[in-house]
């Protein structure tokens, strides 16, 4: 298997096309100022050392030394051996909620906004396991099932917004029921469920579902977004930003459900988390999930990768040495010493 350590490295490359063509104006102005200042024949008769090719020869010896010490830069790499390595690891849903109360702005900028980074911290950290998503407002349905592509699982999470819940509401117990038919059944290994939401309707559902789950394996574990204050919830009308309102005309404020919460991780045998607890909401998830009985995977990669990098050092130091050895006077020494 081949590779670039350092992949920046190849982006000088398209320097070189650049400096040969500026190295190019620079002799072309050069040789047009001549032309000004006095007759081509004269010029030769005055400078007969002065050679046109050995000009050109510097700077095809100089663009080619920038390109070799680029590829230098970027150490390309041959993976000469393939291994089997077997690994455990676990199966975790991450479960989004991206109803319209998920915009409230009562943690900046907004509740959907700060779940989406810190669920994409939390997919950084869980490289080794098997991710899948869900994402729930009115009803629930599966955005990615269970994977290792970890780069389209943050795009996923990174592009996630209301527009794309089919109905509003916060339907907790649909999103558990659909995560529990995700995982592979007759997998003795233990399951974790990740539940973000302000848990805003309480649903009395959820945390029956949350029982089941558990029996079948599965932990429920429930990371609350927004404050206990609350705030109205932002809706866009025409363009206009408007504020979701109740029957009698009075902006709706939307408040984080720590309760419900709570009792649906505790139905889950999980644990409850607040998103405002940072760097230490990912270590304490991550030390609940090292607890969970994992399965062995078979996993295959290269490994032993060699460098190759000093082959073309050499050689983008030796050319840049000839370039630099090279004197456009060399044809006057040789007239010189032939006479």
């Amino acid at each position: 298997m081949f590779q670039f350590e350092n992949i920046e490295g190849m982006y000088f490359l398209a320097l070189v096309p650049v400096v040969l063509l500026l190295l190019f104006l620079s002799l072309h102005i050069k040789q047009r100022n001549l032309k000004t200042l006095m007759d081509l024949g004269m010029f030769n008769r005055l400078m007969p050392e002065w050679s046109k090719f050995y000009e050109w020869l510097k700077i095809i010896f100089f663009c080619l030394s920038l390109a070799f010490l680029a590829i230098a830069w970027a150490n390309p790499q041959w993976g000469t051996k393939r291994q089997k390595v077997k690994a455990k690891s676990s199966d975790v849903i991450i479960a989004l909620d991206i109803s319209q109360s998920m915009m409230a702005e009562d943690i900046s900028p907004n509740r959907l906004e700060r779940a989406k980074r810190m669920a994409v911290d939390l997919i950084r950290s869980l490289k080794g396991n098997r991710i899948g998503l869900i994402y729930f407002a009115g009803s629930a349905y599966l955005q990615m099932p269970l994977s290792n592509d970890f780069a389209a699982a943050e795009l996923f999470i990174k592009s996630a917004n209301t527009n794309q819940a089919g109905t509003q509401g916060t339907a907790i117990a649909d999103a558990i029921d659909l995560g529990v038919s995700a995982f592979n059944e007759g997998e003795k290994s233990q399951k974790a469920m990740i539940i973000i939401s302000d848990g805003e309707n309480h649903d009395l559902e959820a945390i029956q579902a949350a029982r089941v789950a558990q029996e079948n394996g599965t932990f429920i574990y429930t990371i609350g977004v927004g404050t206990e204050d609350g705030d109205v919830v932002p809706i866009m009308n025409r363009g206009r930003k408007e504020y979701k309102v109740d029957k009698s005309g009075i902006p709706v404020k939307s408040k984080l459900n720590i309760a419900v919460m709570q009792d649906i991780a505790e139905a889950g045998q999980g644990e409850t988390y607040l998103l405002n607890e940072g760097d230490e909401l990912i270590a304490d998830i991550q030390s609940e999930l090292q607890k969970l009985e994992k399965k062995e995977v078979e996993q295959r990669s290269f490994s032993d990768f060699e460098s190759y990098f000093q082959y073309f050092l050499f050689f983008g130091i030796l050319f840049l040495a000839i370039e630099f050895l090279i004197n456009n006077k060399r044809r006057k020494r040789i007239e010189t010493a032939e006479a």
